[in-house]
């Protein structure tokens, strides 16, 4: 834990700059974490709109809303959203309405399933190794991205509820997202995963249902901020 200050007022948050306690952000937090994050227009009404819409909706439900619910209610596009928030969704848009996608996480426990791939009506049946160990951290994250394999993506895929298995479309998704980290050692945005994989969030949101960071991400064995 670290302390920033803003208008002459300490906040305490973690590496990432997200508030330790979403209870202590005010209007001032938000100025000074969307100038620190170079936004030289400054917060406009739109911006307002939507930090209102994250915190309110963490505020009814303790959890902050994935990237494509917060769309919908608000009717944005991909470029819309990037246009207000340059630097991502969760490392802008959250950050600054002092949210962190840490609040609010749901597990499941069921068995294996079918993995249908290349968009054929057969399914290929992906079977872990009953003694390989995966170490993940509390938010299910693999603590070592190269631990990952298909096993594991399918595993996380069906605790996820994700039916009837994970088609050709989630694995281009997931490859990319593991080619990008390897070669760059951090998540791209769901900006740039929109225009690489040339998809709209609202199809994101129906391939990875409970989330960007908090499906696909995890699915695909990387971190969810991008850190080694």
């Amino acid at each position: 834990m670290k302390t920033i200050s803003f208008y002459g007022k300490d906040y305490a948050v973690d590496n990432q700059n997200f508030l330790v306690d979403p209870a202590s952000w005010d209007e001032n937090f938000a100025n000074g974490m969307a100038a620190m994050l170079n936004m030289t227009g400054g917060l406009t009404d739109k911006h307002w709109e939507i930090i209102t819409f994250i915190r309110d909706a963490f505020a009814r439900t303790r959890i902050c809303p994935v990237v494509h619910e917060t769309c919908k209610a608000l009717g944005l596009k991909a470029k819309d959203l990037k246009a207000f928030f340059p630097t991502g969704y969760l490392r802008g848009a959250c950050l600054i309405s002092g949210i962190s996608y840490k609040y609010g996480w749901v597990y499941h426990t069921e068995e294996p399933y079918n993995v249908e791939t290349s968009g054929k009506t057969v399914l290929k049946t992906v079977t872990p190794s009953m003694g390989k160990v995966y170490r993940v951290n509390l938010f299910g994250n693999l603590v070592d991205p190269n631990e990952w394999d298909e096993a594991f993506a399918a595993r996380r895929a069906y605790e996820m509820n994700i039916r009837p298995g994970l088609t050709e479309k989630h694995w281009r998704i997931i490859r990319y997202l593991r080619d990008y980290y390897l070669k760059n050692q951090s998540i791209p945005t769901i900006f740039d995963c929109c225009e690489d994989c040339e998809v709209e969030i609202d199809e994101i949101g129906e391939l990875f249902p409970s989330g960007y960071h908090r499906c696909a991400v995890i699915i695909a064995g990387l971190p969810i901020y991008g850190e080694a």
